[in-house]
């Protein structure tokens, strides 16, 4: 219940102190865990004095217990153990101090701890601390390793022995820690933070050498398992030996085996890259001499073929076929023309002997009226008409003159006889016409 107080009306200490020493008993008694790091047991004093620690948080509270309680379990329990004890908490007014009084106390077995160590792995993972998908991968060549280890241990040596062996070239920023007892866990977990934090930092290698369960607690605490998954930078577990599996395994990025495993799995190993480098610039010089091989094969067998071992070859093939080609349109076009003159002769003899002209030349005129029509029976002229003849070399006029009766007799069966047998006059006579034929003297000509 809350106090009336006030800076007029202020409680004393003592009774402040007697206030809070009756809440405190009013707990009762509790089972409290912890990890034991100071441990007072004065020979012939009849009370043992402990000062228990949460490993996971940096809390810790004195308890005291008559001799007889602790010597029921002296054999199992000293300094770094973690036990469970029944304890009812006392204030001390005169100093204002809480303490526990512990009437049984009970170590913490192997198979008890294995347990909870089970039980937190299932809950971690189920969490996906564990999953695949969040490994991060390690450079091939880190520049800067961060080391988390403990103060000139054997682990220490072995890793940066073996790293620089490996890789002379390769640095290291270590962070000295405690690896077991009640500082491991906030030590390791406050390395691990600073050198995540430190951009230049490739990996972070968390080492230590062998030791029983208990020993190798701190790397399985919740706290240091949640401080590597949180990392940015990759992590490397190389805790204890083989047959050791913290849980720290589990969530790192890579494990271990040992810590000189860490250090070859981590820096490539100089003379290995020296030869595998070796071993590249022969596949490429081979890769590259068998294609320039196979390419001088395919020249020289392109160099080999016929049109490149005589080109003028081609040339003079085409030579002869372009001759043979002229040959053969120059007879061609020779058969075309003397087809054509022989066509042309034969019509030109057609066109003379169907020609007005030849007609006149044989001897036959014709009369034409003054208008240009062309006389063709003697009824269509009277006496005294001027008519105008047209002979081969040349025209002139005529005049009709009266007949008698004998010589027109005469003259129509000499026209007839004329009509008869020359077919081409009659021709001549219809093509002599101005309108229909070319002048006659003209054609002669």
């Amino acid at each position: 219940m809350g106090l009336n107080t006030s800076a007029e009306a202020p409680l004393p200490v003592g009774q402040v102190s007697r206030l809070i020493g009756g809440w405190i008993e009013r707990l009762g008694q509790v089972w409290v865990e912890g990890q034991i790091t100071q441990l007072s047991r004065r020979p012939g004093a009849g009370v043992v004095f402990l000062t228990l620690r949460d490993p996971s948080h940096d809390i810790s509270v004195s308890v005291t217990c008559f001799r007889q309680v602790y010597d029921e379990v002296a054999d199992v329990v000293s300094e770094g153990a973690r036990v469970v004890l029944l304890a009812k908490p006392e204030w001390y007014a005169p100093r204002g101090q809480l303490s526990l009084r512990a009437t049984e106390i009970r170590p913490v077995g192997i198979g008890e701890l294995l347990v909870r160590l089970e039980r937190l792995k299932r809950s971690l993972a189920g969490e996906g601390l564990f999953a695949l998908e969040r490994k991060k991968p390690l450079p091939f060549l880190p520049q800067l390793i961060g080391l988390v280890v403990g103060r000139a241990s054997a682990a220490e040596r072995d890793v940066l022995e073996n790293a620089r062996r490996r890789w002379p070239a390769v640095r290291f920023e270590v962070r000295n820690v405690a690896v077991q007892g009640v500082h491991a866990v906030p030590q390791v977990v406050r390395a691990v933070k600073e050198l995540d934090a430190l951009d230049e930092v490739d990996v972070i290698i968390v080492a230590r050498g062998g030791g029983s369960v208990e020993d190798l607690l701190p790397f399985s605490d919740e706290e240091v398992v949640r401080a590597v998954a949180a990392a940015r930078t990759p992590v490397v577990s190389a805790i204890g030996h083989e047959p050791d599996s913290p849980l720290l395994d589990l969530v790192a990025d890579l494990r271990a085996s040992t810590p000189t495993d860490a250090a070859k799995k981590v820096v490539p190993d100089v003379g290995e890259e020296l030869e595998r480098v070796r071993q590249l610039q022969g596949r490429g010089l081979r890769a590259v001499n068998s294609l320039l091989d196979r390419e001088e094969r395919g020249l020289a067998h392109a160099l080999g073929r016929p049109v490149f071992v005589h080109p003028q070859r081609m040339v003079e093939m085409r030579e002869d076929e372009l001759d043979a080609l002229l040959a053969r349109s120059r007879r061609t076009l020779g058969h075309l023309l003397d087809r054509a003159d022989s066509e042309l002769a034969h019509t030109l003899a057609r066109v003379v002997a169907l020609s007005p002209a030849a007609t006149l030349e044989r001897g036959y005129a014709v009369l034409q009226r003054a208008d240009g029509h062309v006389v063709r029976s003697p009824q269509e002229v009277s006496a005294g008409d001027v008519l105008r003849a047209r002979v081969a070399e040349g025209t002139f006029s005529v005049e009709v003159s009266a007949p008698d009766a004998a010589e027109a007799e005469g003259a129509e069966a000499e026209g007839a006889e004329a009509d008869a047998p020359d077919a081409g006059a009659e021709a001549a006579a219809e093509a002599s016409d101005p309108a229909d034929a070319p002048d006659a003297a003209g054609a002669s000509q």
